[in-house]
């Protein structure tokens, strides 16, 4: 079990419980840390002095004073009037993620809401109560609030208690609206008290949630790139000079040392490598460390960032000690739309490199004497088309990567009659890192499936040689269950049964 104090929660651990169904504990200290706060505010309650949030309006309405009478409807009216997002609903990962991630950031003890608001999120992720949450309508500034309100929808309710106004859940595989899914998981939807609703959807939770989730797949698919990279060096008869750990150190670049390490190590013991008498290739083998060893260390620093945001208090106002509510920018999603934006790039040129291997492994002239577009016989060139295709396919992909890629967290728009003049549309650019990764993911597969096929015609021009230590692992991982096929064929489902591989992270070299 995963236990939440406010500190300490791992990206891993957000990917278990939203992935895995891993259940989820409120600790003693979170326990501690979340009835301190809420007795600071009910002891600001108690001044009655005009507190933002707390018996305020919102955003440009921040100077309008609510009767303490009216708290419970002040924070329902939020959640009602900002649940209005758009599209196709997120995945029921992004919002399990995200799910745990706000319970973490109302566990910090800044806050004032009640244990039950927390323990009934935990109740929902370990029940598996997913409420439904359209994936558009989000500026990232203040926070998420459009996702957070459809996610708050489901749990919380009022004294009318209407069916239709709780939105929709999964529960059990059956979508049910937000009032059903909570009455068959036999959880408590609770009536909001002061500042519940601001705490519940004040925040770039759905953003950091979906980043938290692209920084595990960036890892894997850099880890693949990897893979993919080293199998398509010995197709083409690569050249290892441009690994010597040498090179690299006079660099200094930690990711690109990496890079160039661990290629270096699956492709031991090849009498493939070094084979064709060439000098040097071309960049997309011979610069492969230094692009992919960038992307490394951009996913990295991007790993940081993210690990800070979901341990973080992040809505408005905060309740400190002695009565001190400070009202701030805690919910600007900014950092998560910068690293997202950095993570974009850096992983289009990943799926671009890659594209170009592909180019070169298919494109006669280039790939160190084998049969055009990788056609079983040289002669059958024309009336079969190989792997024509599928390099189509990657290129198409690496082209909606390039737009994608571009940033989104420089663009803005002023919002509640310029009271908010400056958003982090931090949940767009998070969505599109999610995009270029699943893209990735398929070109990669591509080149893994392209790269085996021309391992195939290599070896049957020089039936004595052997793969790398790892390089061969990988290869007779996608063998079994793609076996080689002479002439052409539908490749789609062996390339999609590839991209299985790839999802359900077969492919481990053992060390």
């Amino acid at each position: 079990m995963i236990k939440i104090n406010g500190s300490g929660l791992t990206l891993e651990e957000i990917a278990g419980v939203a992935r895995e169904g891993k259940n989820v504990g409120l600790s003693e200290e979170g326990r501690t840390l979340i009835r301190v706060s809420r007795k600071r505010l009910e002891t600001i309650l108690g001044s009655h002095r005009p507190v933002y949030g707390i018996n305020t309006g919102f955003g440009i309405f921040a100077d309008r004073r609510i009767p303490d009478i009216e708290a419970a409807t002040l924070s329902r009216n939020l959640i009602l009037s900002h649940a209005v997002g758009t599209g196709t609903d997120l995945n029921d990962e992004v919002v399990r993620s995200a799910m745990l991630v706000r319970a973490n950031t109302l566990t910090k003890g800044f806050s004032g809401v009640r244990e039950e608001i927390v323990q009934t999120l935990v109740a929902m992720l370990n029940k598996g109560v997913t409420p439904s949450v359209p994936s558009q309508g989000s500026l990232g500034s203040s926070g998420d609030l459009c996702p957070l309100s459809h996610m708050a929808l489901v749990f919380t309710t009022d004294e009318k208690d209407r069916d239709e106004d709780s939105g929709w859940a999964c529960y059990k595989g059956v979508r049910l609206t937000g009032k059903q899914a909570m009455h068959e998981a036999d959880i408590v939807r609770i009536v909001l008290g002061p500042k519940e609703g601001l705490a519940l959807n004040n925040g770039a939770t759905f953003s950091a949630a979906l980043a938290a989730l692209a920084v595990i797949d960036a890892d894997y698919l850099l880890d693949l790139a990897e893979y993919s990279l080293a199998l398509s060096m010995e197709a083409m008869l690569g050249c290892s000079d441009a690994y010597d750990s040498r090179i690299h150190r006079a660099r200094g670049q930690e990711g690109q040392i990496s890079v160039a390490e661990r290629v270096s190590r699956l492709l031991e013991d090849s009498d493939l490598i070094d084979s064709s008498g060439r000098v040097q290739d071309a960049y997309s083998m011979r610069c492969a460390p230094q692009v992919q060893g960038a992307a490394r260390e951009t996913v990295n620093f991007a790993r940081k960032i993210v690990e800070k945001e979901v341990n973080a208090a992040t809505d408005n106002p905060l309740i400190f000690d002695k009565g001190t509510v400070l009202s701030g920018g805690n919910f600007h999603g900014e950092p998560v739309g910068f690293v997202c934006d950095f993570m974009s790039i850096a992983m289009a040129e990943v799926g671009a490199i890659a594209e170009r291997r592909i180019f070169r492994l298919t494109d006669g002239k280039l790939n160190a004497g084998l049969p055009p577009m990788l056609v079983d016989r040289p002669e059958e060139a024309g009336l079969n088309s190989g792997m024509m295709i599928p390099q189509y396919t990657a290129a198409s992909l690496v082209l909606e990567n390039q737009t994608l890629a571009n940033p989104d967290s420089v663009h803005s728009l002023p919002t509640s009659a310029e009271q908010e003049d400056h958003n982090a549309n931090s949940m767009v650019s998070a969505r599109h890192t999610r995009r270029i990764l699943q893209n990735l993911a398929q070109i990669l597969s591509i080149e893994l499936y392209t790269a085996a096929r021309a391992i195939d015609l290599r070896l049957r021009e020089k039936p004595e040689a052997k793969l790398g230590a790892g390089t061969r692992q990988i290869y007779e991982k996608l063998r079994s269950a793609v076996p080689y096929q002479a002439g052409d064929a539908w490749w789609a489902p062996e390339i999609n049964r590839v991209r299985e591989l790839v999802d359900n992270k077969e492919f481990v070299v053992e060390r």
